[in-house]
Protein backbone atom coordinates (compact mmCIF):
# COMPACT_ATOMS: atom_id res chain seq x y z
CA UNK A 1 0.00 0.00 0.00
CA UNK A 2 1.42 3.34 -1.13
CA UNK A 3 2.49 5.81 1.95
CA UNK A 4 1.59 9.43 1.72
CA UNK A 5 4.28 11.94 1.15
CA UNK A 6 5.66 13.95 4.11
CA UNK A 7 8.32 16.31 3.61
CA UNK A 8 10.81 16.17 6.17
CA UNK A 9 13.60 18.30 6.23
CA UNK A 10 17.38 17.11 7.64
CA UNK A 11 18.44 18.28 11.04
CA UNK A 12 21.55 18.62 11.15
CA UNK A 13 24.26 20.35 13.79
CA UNK A 14 25.70 23.65 12.71
CA UNK A 15 29.71 22.89 12.22
CA UNK A 16 30.50 26.52 14.10
CA UNK A 17 28.95 28.73 16.13
CA UNK A 18 27.33 30.94 14.12
CA UNK A 19 25.05 34.25 14.54
CA UNK A 20 21.29 33.23 15.15
CA UNK A 21 19.29 34.16 11.57
CA UNK A 22 16.35 36.52 11.48
CA UNK A 23 12.87 35.80 11.24
CA UNK A 24 13.12 36.77 7.48
CA UNK A 25 16.04 35.15 7.01
CA UNK A 26 15.04 31.53 8.14
CA UNK A 27 11.84 31.63 6.02
CA UNK A 28 13.19 32.41 2.70
CA UNK A 29 15.42 29.38 4.05
CA UNK A 30 12.70 27.25 4.53
CA UNK A 31 10.96 28.36 1.61
CA UNK A 32 13.74 27.61 -0.89
CA UNK A 33 13.93 24.40 0.46
CA UNK A 34 10.73 23.76 0.23
CA UNK A 35 10.84 24.66 -3.41
CA UNK A 36 14.07 22.77 -4.24
CA UNK A 37 12.56 19.59 -2.96
CA UNK A 38 9.53 20.49 -4.50
CA UNK A 39 10.62 20.95 -8.09
CA UNK A 40 12.01 17.63 -8.27
CA UNK A 41 8.74 16.06 -9.17
CA UNK A 42 7.30 18.10 -11.95
CA UNK A 43 5.84 16.07 -14.75
CA UNK A 44 7.19 15.85 -18.15
CA UNK A 45 5.81 17.54 -20.53
CA UNK A 46 5.26 14.56 -22.66
CA UNK A 47 2.53 13.58 -19.31
CA UNK A 48 0.92 16.71 -19.28
CA UNK A 49 0.03 16.59 -23.47
CA UNK A 50 -1.39 12.73 -22.65
CA UNK A 51 -3.45 13.59 -19.61
CA UNK A 52 -4.60 16.79 -21.65
CA UNK A 53 -6.02 14.28 -24.02
CA UNK A 54 -7.36 11.66 -21.71
CA UNK A 55 -9.63 14.50 -20.48
CA UNK A 56 -10.69 15.82 -23.62
CA UNK A 57 -11.39 12.40 -25.17
CA UNK A 58 -13.24 11.60 -21.80
CA UNK A 59 -15.33 14.51 -21.04
CA UNK A 60 -16.08 14.89 -24.83
CA UNK A 61 -17.82 11.20 -24.53
CA UNK A 62 -19.29 11.75 -21.36
CA UNK A 63 -21.24 14.99 -22.21
CA UNK A 64 -22.50 12.94 -25.77
CA UNK A 65 -23.24 9.95 -24.82
CA UNK A 66 -24.27 10.22 -20.65
CA UNK A 67 -25.26 14.23 -20.69
CA UNK A 68 -27.35 14.09 -23.04
CA UNK A 69 -29.83 12.11 -21.46
CA UNK A 70 -29.05 12.29 -18.09
CA UNK A 71 -29.25 16.41 -17.83
CA UNK A 72 -32.96 16.80 -19.10
CA UNK A 73 -34.23 13.81 -16.38
CA UNK A 74 -31.96 15.63 -13.49
CA UNK A 75 -32.90 18.78 -14.23
CA UNK A 76 -36.69 18.19 -13.97
CA UNK A 77 -36.52 16.07 -10.86
CA UNK A 78 -34.60 19.32 -9.35
CA UNK A 79 -37.37 21.72 -10.46
CA UNK A 80 -40.11 19.50 -9.31
CA UNK A 81 -38.74 19.14 -5.68
CA UNK A 82 -37.62 22.58 -5.03
CA UNK A 83 -37.12 25.98 -6.25
CA UNK A 84 -34.26 27.29 -7.91
CA UNK A 85 -31.69 26.50 -10.22
CA UNK A 86 -31.03 23.45 -11.95
CA UNK A 87 -27.00 23.64 -11.65
CA UNK A 88 -24.89 25.00 -8.27
CA UNK A 89 -22.65 27.13 -9.72
CA UNK A 90 -19.15 28.09 -7.30
CA UNK A 91 -15.98 29.72 -6.80
CA UNK A 92 -13.34 27.01 -6.18
CA UNK A 93 -9.61 27.63 -6.08
CA UNK A 94 -8.04 26.27 -9.33
CA UNK A 95 -4.20 25.72 -10.39
CA UNK A 96 -1.61 28.22 -9.38
CA UNK A 97 -4.59 29.53 -7.31
CA UNK A 98 -6.32 30.76 -10.14
CA UNK A 99 -10.04 30.85 -9.12
CA UNK A 100 -12.77 29.04 -11.49
CA UNK A 101 -16.74 28.41 -11.69
CA UNK A 102 -16.93 25.18 -10.68
CA UNK A 103 -20.33 23.41 -11.62
CA UNK A 104 -22.52 20.61 -9.71
CA UNK A 105 -26.48 20.05 -10.27
CA UNK A 106 -27.85 21.62 -7.09
CA UNK A 107 -28.45 19.61 -4.26
CA UNK A 108 -29.31 21.77 -1.49
CA UNK A 109 -32.42 24.32 -0.78
CA UNK A 110 -31.01 27.75 -1.78
CA UNK A 111 -29.46 29.54 1.08
CA UNK A 112 -27.17 31.78 2.28
CA UNK A 113 -24.61 29.83 3.40
CA UNK A 114 -23.42 27.62 0.28
CA UNK A 115 -20.27 29.79 -0.50
CA UNK A 116 -18.73 29.54 3.47
CA UNK A 117 -20.49 25.93 4.99
CA UNK A 118 -19.74 22.51 4.18
CA UNK A 119 -22.54 19.84 3.79
CA UNK A 120 -22.59 17.83 6.76
CA UNK A 121 -24.41 14.69 7.84
CA UNK A 122 -27.89 15.15 8.02
CA UNK A 123 -27.65 18.47 6.41
CA UNK A 124 -31.44 19.92 6.43
CA UNK A 125 -30.09 22.23 3.66
CA UNK A 126 -30.05 19.13 1.04
CA UNK A 127 -33.67 18.19 -0.91
CA UNK A 128 -34.51 14.83 -1.24
CA UNK A 129 -33.40 14.28 -5.09
CA UNK A 130 -29.94 15.92 -3.80
CA UNK A 131 -29.45 12.99 -1.15
CA UNK A 132 -29.47 10.60 -4.02
CA UNK A 133 -27.57 12.90 -6.66
CA UNK A 134 -24.72 12.94 -3.53
CA UNK A 135 -25.01 9.30 -2.55
CA UNK A 136 -24.44 8.30 -6.13
CA UNK A 137 -22.01 11.13 -6.93
CA UNK A 138 -24.57 12.45 -10.17
CA UNK A 139 -24.20 15.58 -8.48
CA UNK A 140 -20.43 16.14 -9.69
CA UNK A 141 -21.04 15.01 -13.28
CA UNK A 142 -21.62 18.56 -14.76
CA UNK A 143 -18.12 19.05 -14.06
CA UNK A 144 -16.96 17.06 -17.15
CA UNK A 145 -17.63 20.59 -18.60
CA UNK A 146 -14.77 22.08 -16.30
CA UNK A 147 -12.48 19.19 -17.75
CA UNK A 148 -13.31 19.97 -21.04
CA UNK A 149 -13.29 23.54 -20.37
CA UNK A 150 -9.48 23.15 -19.11
CA UNK A 151 -10.07 24.22 -15.17
CA UNK A 152 -10.31 20.72 -13.88
CA UNK A 153 -8.81 17.13 -15.07
CA UNK A 154 -10.09 13.73 -14.02
CA UNK A 155 -7.95 13.37 -11.64
CA UNK A 156 -6.19 15.49 -8.94
CA UNK A 157 -6.23 17.19 -5.63
CA UNK A 158 -9.89 18.20 -5.61
CA UNK A 159 -10.96 22.03 -5.45
CA UNK A 160 -11.91 23.66 -2.25
CA UNK A 161 -14.48 26.44 -1.97
CA UNK A 162 -12.46 29.93 -1.91
CA UNK A 163 -13.57 30.44 1.92
CA UNK A 164 -12.09 27.18 2.49
CA UNK A 165 -9.02 27.69 0.52
CA UNK A 166 -8.33 31.30 2.99
CA UNK A 167 -8.74 29.16 6.10
CA UNK A 168 -6.88 26.01 5.99
CA UNK A 169 -4.13 27.63 3.91
CA UNK A 170 -3.16 29.60 7.42
CA UNK A 171 -2.26 26.64 9.35
CA UNK A 172 -2.24 23.51 7.73
CA UNK A 173 1.49 22.93 6.70
CA UNK A 174 1.83 22.68 2.55
CA UNK A 175 -1.95 22.79 1.39
CA UNK A 176 -1.28 25.33 -1.39
CA UNK A 177 1.09 22.64 -2.81
CA UNK A 178 -2.10 21.23 -3.89
CA UNK A 179 -2.38 23.98 -6.64
CA UNK A 180 0.62 22.92 -8.35
CA UNK A 181 -1.72 20.53 -10.42
CA UNK A 182 -4.86 21.28 -12.03
CA UNK A 183 -7.91 20.12 -9.53
CA UNK A 184 -9.47 17.16 -10.33
CA UNK A 185 -12.97 15.18 -10.35
CA UNK A 186 -11.28 12.45 -8.07
CA UNK A 187 -7.96 12.34 -6.50
CA UNK A 188 -5.37 10.23 -4.73
CA UNK A 189 -7.14 11.58 -1.12
CA UNK A 190 -10.37 9.93 -2.18
CA UNK A 191 -9.73 6.50 -3.10
CA UNK A 192 -8.24 6.46 -0.15
CA UNK A 193 -11.33 7.38 1.76
CA UNK A 194 -11.06 10.90 2.47
CA UNK A 195 -13.84 12.42 1.27
CA UNK A 196 -16.95 14.83 1.68
CA UNK A 197 -17.28 16.71 5.14
CA UNK A 198 -14.28 17.49 7.07
CA UNK A 199 -15.16 16.96 10.88
CA UNK A 200 -11.36 16.83 12.13
CA UNK A 201 -7.97 18.99 11.32
CA UNK A 202 -6.79 15.31 11.22
CA UNK A 203 -8.26 14.54 8.25
CA UNK A 204 -7.73 17.66 6.08
CA UNK A 205 -3.73 16.52 6.95
CA UNK A 206 -4.06 13.63 5.79
CA UNK A 207 -6.05 14.81 2.52
CA UNK A 208 -3.39 17.33 1.60
CA UNK A 209 -0.47 14.68 1.97
CA UNK A 210 -2.00 12.28 -0.28
CA UNK A 211 -2.19 15.15 -2.28
CA UNK A 212 1.01 16.09 -2.35
CA UNK A 213 1.55 12.03 -2.57
CA UNK A 214 0.20 12.26 -6.31
CA UNK A 215 2.04 15.30 -7.10
CA UNK A 216 5.26 13.62 -6.39
CA UNK A 217 4.25 10.55 -8.19
CA UNK A 218 1.81 11.15 -10.68
CA UNK A 219 2.09 8.99 -13.84
CA UNK A 220 -0.80 7.93 -16.66
CA UNK A 221 -0.77 4.62 -15.02
CA UNK A 222 -1.56 6.19 -11.73
CA UNK A 223 -4.32 8.37 -12.69
CA UNK A 224 -5.77 5.49 -14.46
CA UNK A 225 -5.56 3.22 -11.50
CA UNK A 226 -7.22 6.11 -9.55
CA UNK A 227 -10.09 6.32 -12.34
CA UNK A 228 -11.04 2.50 -11.75
CA UNK A 229 -10.75 2.39 -8.20
CA UNK A 230 -12.96 5.72 -7.95
CA UNK A 231 -15.73 3.90 -10.48
CA UNK A 232 -15.60 0.91 -8.31
CA UNK A 233 -16.10 2.73 -5.07
CA UNK A 234 -18.68 4.87 -6.46
CA UNK A 235 -20.55 1.25 -7.34
CA UNK A 236 -19.99 -0.56 -4.00
CA UNK A 237 -21.27 2.58 -2.84
CA UNK A 238 -24.44 3.49 -4.70
CA UNK A 239 -25.50 -0.15 -4.15
CA UNK A 240 -24.50 -0.40 -0.35
CA UNK A 241 -21.30 -2.47 -0.08
CA UNK A 242 -19.35 -1.50 3.19
CA UNK A 243 -15.69 -1.28 2.29
CA UNK A 244 -13.53 -2.70 4.98
CA UNK A 245 -10.41 -0.96 5.39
Amino acid sequence: MEQPFVIKFPVTPPARQTAPQSDVAELREMFREINHRYMVYQPSAYYAAVKRGMDILASMTFIMLVMSWLYPIVAILIKLTSKGPVFFIQKRTGYKGIEFDCFKFRTMYVNADADTKQATTGDKRITTIGKFLRLTHLDETPQFFNVLLGDMSIVGPRPHMLYHTRYYSQFIPYYNLRHEAVPGMTGMAQIKGYIGEITIERELRKRVQWDVYYLKNRSIWLDIKIIFTTFAQVIKKAIGVKEHK
